[in-house]
């Protein structure tokens, strides 16, 4: 057995801590140090790390974590009042990326014929929301209606995502069904609304019986109801696994314990899985070397990645009625690509519908979207009160979610708020 594994944490522990303190001292979002710091140790320029498959487990558990978390800092009631929103947003900001993707290859490269260019543009349809939900919580915006919003439509996004990809590839693929894709994502739905509620009914009846000295247990029950749902969506039903997590996440927001229990994950994810999530996407991102005919395609691919997303989701919040401001900030929140673009660009290499030289102006696609992002989002909320459009209340559980005080802490600033504010009247 060896101990190198050791010696990679300590690094990437270290170097992602360092670059992020190093960010927010020039008014950067932290999660930028995070992912310079795996660009700087990967194959991309010091090459002191590799990609490995021990790196990849715990870069996804890292993931699962975020959204998992995410989950329990939102409320469903929330969630719901913004699930028409998050439609809309989602919708336009699917379609505007794939027309617009499309449109551009096939000016850029006829050759490449529709079907690739349909590729082009699932490529970029699907967004990635890990980097947001971070930036989100990192700026104390996460519980917010804009935050809301951008994870209802997130999740709806990849939802739509995956028909699209499922749709373009039964195009090209006559063994993919797409009836049965729409079908176990159908089944998911039912699945994971019968999971929450007996799960739900179980901790909440849990908790009538277990005396204050055993709530250590509940974190444990959390964590496998979020590893339980991430592995039931992706194996099961053909889903991403971030969407079980976060639907288990939504489930642990329903209980009485929900504070205690996210204040235990956050040390795990703050310490651990986050830092190495965020330096693994750096990591696994290797810059290709382009020509200047690609290159001006790059160019030309992440202003439409850009654009579209931006105008896409802002319109669809627009018609919702947010202000112009909410609707930047929603748009911006929508930018970030990850890990679905990259299945989709390699699925069309696959099948031969997409050339292998256009892959690197993805690769550079994805990292300027995941840098860019958390940088535009900051500049979008700055000026804003902090705490500002946080919404459910009291208003001190969003404080403590946001910026995961001691349990305890919170309680005794609940009750001087409870000491100070006038007595309503019988």
């Amino acid at each position: 057995m060896t101990y190198q594994f050791l010696l990679t944490l300590a690094v990437i522990l270290f170097s992602t801590k360092l670059l992020s303190i190093l960010a927010s001292k020039i008014q950067l979002p932290q999660v930028v140090g995070s992912l310079l710091a795996g660009l700087l140790l990967g194959p991309s320029a010091l090459g002191i790390l590799q990609p490995s498959d021990f790196l990849s487990t715990l870069s996804e558990l890292g993931v699962v974590l975020i959204m998992f978390t995410a989950g329990m800092g939102t409320s469903i009631k929330d969630l719901r009042s913004s699930g028409k929103a998050g439609f809309l947003v989602a919708l336009i900001g699917v379609l505007l990326p794939l027309g617009m993707g499309a449109a551009l290859m096939l000016w850029f490269d006829p050759s490449e014929g529709m079907m690739g260019a349909i590729f082009m543009g699932t490529v970029l349809t699907a967004t990635s929301v890990s980097i947001t939900v971070e930036t989100l919580q990192e700026i104390g915006k996460l519980s917010t209606k804009v935050g809301n919003t951008i994870l209802a439509a997130a999740l709806i996004d990849d939802v739509l995502g995956l028909i699209c990809l499922t749709l373009v590839t039964s195009m090209a693929d006559a063994q993919v069904s797409l009836p049965m894709v729409l079908f176990k994502v159908f089944l998911f739905f039912i699945f994971a609304g019968v999971v929450g509620v007996l799960s739900s009914r179980f901790l909440n009846w849990y908790d009538s019986r277990v005396p204050e000295r055993d709530l250590h247990r509940f974190p444990v029950l959390a964590f496998v109801l979020c590893l339980f749902m991430a592995w039931a969506g992706e194996v099961l039903f053909g889903v991403s696994d971030i969407i079980g997590a976060f639907a288990a996440g939504l489930v642990i927001s329903t209980t009485p314990k929900q504070q205690y229990i996210q204040s235990k994950f956050s040390p795990l994810s703050y310490l651990l899985l986050s830092p190495i999530f965020f330096a693994n996407f750096g990591l696994e991102m290797t810059l290709p070397t382009l020509s200047e005919r690609l290159i001006l395609f790059t160019i030309l691919l992440l202003a439409v990645g850009l654009i579209s997303k931006l105008v896409g989701c802002g319109l669809g919040a627009k018609l919702c009625g947010f202000t112009n401001r909410q609707c930047t900030q929603i748009g911006l929140g929508m930018v970030c690509r990850g890990e679905v673009a990259l299945i989709v660009a390699n699925k069309g290499m696959d099948m031969g519908v997409i050339g292998q030289d256009y892959f690197g102006p993805i690769i550079i696609l994805i990292i300027a979207c995941s840098v860019l992002t958390p940088v535009l989002l900051k500049v979008a909320f700055r000026g804003e009160d902090r705490y500002a459009g946080l919404q459910e209340s009291p208003l001190v559980d969003k404080l403590q979610l946001q910026s995961q005080v001691d349990v305890v802490t919170a309680r005794l600033i609940r009750q001087d708020a409870e000491k100070r504010s006038p007595k309503k009247k019988a």
